[in-house]
């Protein structure tokens, strides 16, 4: 075909398929197909039948690009894949706020304006034995604002800026895509002051540093990796009394979210590394506790502040709150998912995340013998991972079902999209991450791949 053989865009639109769609999408559809077939034809090739080109631009155009995925990984916590899938009880709430209005900045009891940030406050009062608490969007939001809310100019004469924030050399970490500790200091105004080593940081570093400029104590839990050997780091009880001491605040960023035991303790393998809650943190003398709510806590994203009553109140006060603040949607499922952690062991059985970490191997095996019998796959002893970077050493017997390599970019690009991970020329299918009820579907997109 020419480019002069090229029909105008009039000419495709008098086709019955497309002139029966409405006329705006069939028109932009019917003009990147010419367009399309433009370039290919100067390329050299064939552009094909335009009209089927048309139609299949308009079914990508009303195809959402946000999916559901089965997750074959077996990476439990999946950054790439939404992180943490939500518990039932969870979604019953979105479903309950999303589908009218809602109280989201009403109190009903006065008749007046209320705050959104009263849903979940009480809860997460309670779960953590905090006197406040305060959600955002995620939790380097919540690091930002917090660190913006305690940079304040001081009171003195000089009315010298104290803006310092001291934080050990090997805790400035990156987290995901890039962001890094020190770039999130950065923004919120603060002055980074680095003490310590990489290795080595004790509580004298801290102390040493503190001046007149010192705004505040960052502890920063390095979620995402681990430094072993010759090591030390001070205890949180530490740096609270250095804190208490010069009268500026301790701010402990935990990360991961931890409210209950993630892990089945009788698993030698996961022994030695343990995540810290955030009640734990606030009880050894921190003054704000940032989480995150997607990661081991196993809701929607949201950055968590938890802590002193005056400072929460000033983290709520600072015009970032605003811009930062999560959406009802966001609350509905934090909500949801916190109303199951006050009984811990339906928390275990409820929340997804939790659920997959605690699963005994021999269940994951049992599925995985299943999808073995409906593949035609062989069934090969693995490790999962927790993943969202959270306890880097933690590693989680689990089983898989081993096919074809090449089936592996079909089942991504099926419906639903099918995940896995590639090793030694086999597609490994994790079953620790795939429920029950998907072990059909699964099937399904393996038999639809292999056709």
């Amino acid at each position: 075909m020419r480019l002069r053989d090229l029909p105008s865009v009039d000419e495709l639109l008098q086709d019955q398929r497309l002139a029966a769609e409405p006329r705006p999408l069939a028109l932009a559809a019917a003009r990147t197909a010419l367009a399309r077939a433009r370039e290919e034809i100067q390329a050299g090739a064939e552009p094909g039948n335009l009209v089927e080109r048309a139609l299949a631009e308009l079914g990508s155009a009303r195809t959402p690009r946000l999916r559901r995925v089965l997750n074959a990984t077996g990476v439990i916590v999946h950054t790439n894949l939404g992180r943490a899938p939500l518990a039932d009880l969870a979604l019953e709430r979105v479903r309950e706020v999303g589908r009218g209005y809602s109280n989201l900045e009403y109190d009903l009891a006065e008749g007046a304006r209320g705050s959104r940030q009263d849903h979940v406050a009480e809860i997460l009062r309670r779960l953590t034995g905090a006197e406040a608490a305060l959600v955002v969007n995620n939790n380097a939001a919540a690091i930002l604002l917090a660190l913006a809310a305690l940079i304040e100019p001081s009171n003195s004469l000089l009315l010298s800026r104290r803006d310092e924030v001291i934080v050990s050399r090997g805790e400035l970490i990156e987290i995901g895509d890039g962001f890094r500790i020190p770039d999130v200091l950065a923004r919120s105004g603060a002055r980074l002051r680095e003490v310590g080593t990489t290795n080595r940081t004790c509580a004298a570093d801290y102390e040493t540093a503190v001046g007149e400029q010192t705004a505040a104590l960052l502890r920063v839990h390095k979620s995402n990796f681990r430094v072993v050997g010759f090591t030390e780091q001070p205890r949180v009880e530490e740096l609270a009394r250095i804190a208490r001491r010069h009268e500026i605040p301790l701010v402990d960023d935990l990360g991961s979210g931890v409210l209950v035991a993630p892990l089945d303790p009788s698993n030698s393998l996961l022994l030695g590394d343990v995540e810290p809650s955030a009640r734990e943190s606030l009880a050894a003398g921190s003054d704000l506790v940032t989480f995150s709510g997607d990661k081991l806590l196993g809701g929607p994203q949201a950055g968590i502040v938890v802590g002193r009553a005056d400072l929460v109140e000033k983290l709520r006060r600072h015009p970032l709150q605003r811009a930062l603040r999560a959406d009802k949607l966001t609350l509905a499922a934090l909500e949801g998912t916190l109303a199951l952690y006050l009984e811990p062991e339906r928390a275990a059985r409820e929340v997804p995340v939790l659920r997959m970490l605690r699963e005994p191997g021999e269940t994951v095996r049992a599925r995985a013998e299943r999808l073995a019998a409906a593949v035609g796959g062989e069934v090969e002893e693995t490790t999962a991972r927790v993943g969202g970077g959270a306890l880097p050493l933690a590693e989680l017997p689990s089983f898989a079902v081993a096919i074809e390599e090449e089936l592996a970019a079909r089942l991504r690009e099926g419906d639903p999209p099918v995940v896995g991970i590639m090793r030694d020329g086999r597609l490994l299918l994790d079953c620790r991450t795939l429920r029950d009820d998907e072990l059909d579907e699964v099937a399904a997109a393996v038999a639809a791949a292999r056709a």
